[in-house]
């Protein structure tokens, strides 16, 4: 077989595939509990969603590290450290949950103590995702790489959907909300003993060259619009800056659109609970949570897994458009009243961030020379994380003082977008 015929076999991707779902379902599903969790323990909502900034800066700053550790102790040692992250995490957070729910434990005191033990996600589990996309790279030919990268980057986002939908499933008689948790917990053990079991050990010939994925508490994928050739060395170039004119306005695009969607996913579980009247019954607020997410997750595939490559959309009409249906969505979440104005109003706005997000990520791409590459997709990574350390809290903050503010705030950051991309952005080549 030739090289660029070289394929992994279906089993090992599989189980690639396996890491990446359990760990992007887990922790959306956690996500569409964690409102109703918060609303049981008394928890002012700000201090809900700050729970999750520690464990995304660590994210931020930890991903590139454990990316050029698994370059010399190896893909499948870094990718089991990233899902013990995740097992540790879950199982802490399920337990602390669990006494915290059942009065053992102050509100306060089980809101830091879940703080602590989510950090471990961040610390550990952002091992996991460079580690899996390197060893894909690292073995595979030319003509399947792409088809490979792709397939794994698809399972975190079919996780994002599968999270929000199985999360009321597993709200079980006896565990209640920590349900999530558990069966995650579970899920991420079989994982752990098969990816010991039955992947081979490697020995890490060149560095991976792959992007690193962002937390999943983002709840959408972040797919590239065009793979590159992941393994292949780079061309020595100088070094990248922020302040590099051939980036800045596609970085500023993707650094205040990525705070209006983060402000928008920290929100909408909370205003769920408020808009259906739930607050009373915070148990019953997961499967309308879950729902609305799962609606988002699959509005945002079908924009990266069929509207732009359909459409052929380049980088500034994807991000320009993107962010026009995202300023449209906003307003039915903003005003509805119900279940159905708000879930379409959330798919909207989740296809527009889904054809954003593509759209920033490869316009930077585009902007830089070959060599450059490898420091604009670590710059990307940086900026795409940066939005979910505090805007989700920013947002809940923000919706505590007024209802009206917050979503005054999302529109105002997604039309800068809109107009950055018509007045500093050149048009698509054709």
């Amino acid at each position: 077989m030739t090289e660029g015929a070289v394929r992994l076999p279906r089993e090992r991707m599989a189980l690639l595939f396996a890491v990446m779902l359990v760990t992007a379902a887990g922790n959306t599903a956690m996500q569409s509990v964690m409102p109703s969790v918060g609303t049981r323990l008394g928890i002012a909502d700000v201090w809900v969603s700050l729970a999750y900034s520690w464990s995304a800066l660590l994210w931020v700053m930890l991903a590139p590290y454990w990316a050029r550790r698994s370059d010399r102790r190896g893909r499948k040692a870094m990718m089991a450290l990233g899902v013990i992250g995740f097992i540790l995490s879950f199982t802490l957070c399920g337990a602390i949950l669990h006494f915290g729910l059942n009065g053992w434990l102050s509100g306060v005191m089980t809101m830091s103590l879940f703080a602590l033990a989510r950090s471990f996600y961040g610390l550990l589990g952002s091992a996991a995702p460079p580690a899996v996309q390197a060893y894909v790279a690292s073995r595979t030919g030319r003509a399947e790489r792409t088809k490979a990268l792709a397939l794994v980057a698809s399972s975190f986002g079919l996780g994002t959907v599968l999270g929000p939908a199985l999360a009321p499933l597993m709200i079980l008689p006896g565990v209640g909300l920590v349900g999530p948790f558990a069966v995650f917990a579970i899920m991420g053990v079989i994982v752990l003993v098969l990816l010991r079991t039955r992947l081979p050990d490697d020995d890490p010939r060149f560095a991976g060259r792959g992007e690193v994925m962002a937390d999943p508490y983002g709840g959408s994928s972040n797919a590239p619009m065009a793979a590159e050739d992941t393994a292949e060395q780079p061309v020595e170039a100088a070094r990248l800056r922020l302040r590099d004119q051939r980036l800045r306005p596609w970085l500023l695009a993707g650094l205040i659109g990525g705070h209006a969607q983060a402000m928008v996913l920290g929100v909408i579980g909370f205003l769920l609970l408020d808009r259906l009247g739930l607050r009373g019954d915070p148990d019953a607020g997961a499967g309308p949570v879950g729902l609305v997410l799962m609606a988002g997750a699959v509005a945002t595939l079908l924009a990266q897994w069929g509207l732009i490559p359909m459409l052929g959309m380049g980088p500034r009409t994807s991000t320009l458009w993107g962010m026009g249906l995202a300023t449209l969505g906003v307003l039915p979440i903003a005003a509805g009243s119900d279940l159905h104005t708000i879930a379409v109003g959330f798919a909207v706005a989740s296809l527009g961030f889904g054809m954003f997000r593509p759209g920033f990520t490869s316009g930077a791409s585009l902007a830089v020379g070959r060599g450059e590459q490898g420091q604009a997709a670590g710059i990307v990574t940086s900026v795409n994380g940066a939005a979910y350390i505090a805007a989700p809290a920013i947002g809940v903050w923000l919706y505590g003082h007024s209802p009206w503010l917050v979503w005054g705030v999302i529109e105002a950051l997604t039309l800068s977008v809109v107009v950055l991309c018509v007045f500093a952005v050149r048009k698509d080549a054709v």
